[in-house]
């Protein structure tokens, strides 16, 4: 069973930083993108970044310039370097990767690492 396992989330102050990480098991699998996304109180969850097994990135428009996500294929991880954090960072950060069994893509998620941005 594929299992993605999120760490890096805490507490920190407006302006700080956090660098979350997932590290993904089942190397069986070929892992096509991977990408985090964040779900806030009362809010739907939404897609922050993006980055496919060729390391192109996408990031949504209010992260851009401060989040960069990156992958190691090797280790089967995938980070987010979260800068120049705000309050409304805070939410549940999830990963997500997408893997290609037998040319079937399935989806799989992590349990969510809480990020706080708070004085």
């Amino acid at each position: 069973q594929v299992q993605l396992v999120e760490s890096g989330g805490g507490l920190v102050q407006p302006g700080g930083s956090l660098r979350l990480s997932c590290a993904a098991s089942g190397s069986v699998f070929s892992f096509n993108v991977m990408g985090w996304y964040r779900q806030a109180p009362g809010k739907q969850r939404e897609l922050v970044a993006g980055i496919t097994s060729g390391a192109s990135t996408s990031y949504a428009d209010s992260v851009k310039g401060r989040f960069t996500i990156s992958r190691s294929n090797a280790r089967n991880t995938v980070y987010l370097q979260m800068n120049s954090l705000k309050p409304e960072d805070t939410a549940v950060y999830y990963c997500k990767a997408v893997a290609n069994y037998i040319g079937t893509l399935y989806d799989y998620w992590g349990q969510g690492t809480q990020v706080t941005v708070s004085s």
